[in-house]
């Protein structure tokens, strides 16, 4: 027998070179797997850029961070997946593009993720109930899963008497509110018209309570009550809406409401987590890559090559 082929280093070469051969033949095949089809609509009202996350040990804004987590969560879907992307302030949500496949269009949505701005808003009022109304009605007809992201806090706060009615629409869409920001008030940052920060927003900058249509209150308790000309009476509202934390018992039962599922956004991990909920998913036959099976064999094999250890096992392959 060939003194060559008696040595271990030998066969190990030729099953490296073997195993790159079928790397190159065999890069994919064809299996099932659960793909994704979302639709992401991102509050960008003021209160989205209080700082209250914390990354690389420094504190960042929500936006920032769920601009963040999202180009993260894009390099995780499977091909085949789609993501559509959308924005919401005021009481409506707009759509900058329908779904695309993540994997063909991956810098196209990676780049229009990192250029959401809050200066994209159009209003300066967070009526988040009616945005995610209006944002159910818009993909009523779609199959793309919804995943509408917000603080919850609205600006004014909303009067009762006039909530949204979601009987319309609920169970019509599927997807999930994901709920942005930390559990403690902190101040919201105010902006000049350049975007440069000028401090935050204090008590007397923000609306306490809306003033649109009749009061809720009794108007025997409302002092300077007058049902034409002052409604909510004559004393100026005062309240703490000029701090922000996120609103989660308010989304817990917008979600109950509209027929969604509610998580909050911790990190990616729990944000993956829960967007693979099995009622999003679609299982769909797609060719998945498995280059990086041969590729880890090979590199076995040659590691096994230059590792001196294992020259005392030769006289193993001896005859």
């Amino acid at each position: 027998m060939n003194k060559a082929l008696k040595d271990y280093r030998t066969w190990c070469l030729l099953l490296a070179v073997l195993a790159m051969l079928v790397l190159f033949l065999y890069p994919s095949k064809q299996q099932k797997t659960p793909t994704y089809n979302y639709t992401f609509i991102i509050d960008i009202t003021r209160s989205m850029n209080a700082t209250d996350y914390q990354q690389d040990n420094q504190a960042v804004s929500r936006l920032h961070f769920v601009k963040q987590t999202l180009r993260e969560l894009l390099q995780k879907l499977p091909c085949e997946s789609k993501v559509g992307l959308g924005l919401f302030t005021e009481r409506r949500s707009t759509l900058l593009f329908e779904p695309l496949e993540v994997c063909s269009a991956y810098t196209e949505i990676d780049t229009a993720i990192g250029k959401v701005d809050w200066r994209m808003a159009w209003a300066a009022d967070s009526n988040i109930a009616k945005g995610l109304l209006s944002t159910l009605e818009m993909l009523q007809k779609s199959d793309s899963s919804l995943i509408f992201i917000t603080d919850g806090q609205e600006a004014p706060p909303v009067n009762p008497n006039y909530q949204a009615d979601f009987s319309a629409v609920k169970g019509q869409a599927k997807g999930m509110i994901i709920g942005a920001g930390g559990l403690q008030a902190v101040p919201i940052p105010k902006f000049d018209s350049l975007g440069k920060q000028t401090g935050f927003y204090a008590r007397d900058d923000v609306p306490h309570r809306s003033t649109f249509g009749q009061s809720n209150l009794d108007p025997s308790q409302i002092k300077g009550y007058n049902a034409r000309n002052a409604p909510f009476g004559s004393e100026a509202a005062t309240g703490n809406e000029h701090l922000t934390a996120l609103h989660e018992t308010y989304l817990e039962k917008l979600a109950a409401e509209s027929g969604l599922a509610y998580a909050r956004l911790t990190d990616l991990k729990n944000l993956n987590q829960a967007l693979q909920n099995p009622k999003l998913a679609t299982e769909k036959v797609v060719q998945s890559d498995i280059r990086w099976q041969p590729a880890l064999l090979a590199l076995l094999l040659l590691s096994l090559v230059y590792l001196p250890k294992l020259h005392k096992f030769r006289p193993l392959f001896r005859s």
